[in-house]
């Protein structure tokens, strides 16, 4: 099975800048809904199943577009290593 937009899944991952600066990081898995993250994460994670580990690369327009984000900021385009290890 393969979640979808609106589920809740459980993560591992480590997001960087294009350069490899790494900016998050889940030590454990943590929990998270798909319709409350980046469009990025929400189109990409659909398309793992429990097990799989993806490398996103993710345009500026699927991640936090021209407003930027916290440390993030505008028109950047992120990279993220994601493992799938449950569906909720």
């Amino acid at each position: 099975p393969k979640p979808t937009a609106t589920s809740e899944v459980e993560v591992r991952y480590r997001g960087e800048f294009i350069d490899g600066t790494v900016f998050d990081e889940s030590k454990e898995p943590v929990s998270l809904t798909l319709d409350g993250v980046i469009e990025g994460w929400t189109e990409g994670v659909q398309l793992m199943s429990v097990g799989d580990k993806y490398r996103f690369y993710i345009p500026y327009q699927l991640a936090y577009g021209e407003s930027g984000h916290s440390t993030i900021k505008p028109y950047t385009a992120l990279v993220f290593e994601v493992e799938l290890v449950s569906i909720k």
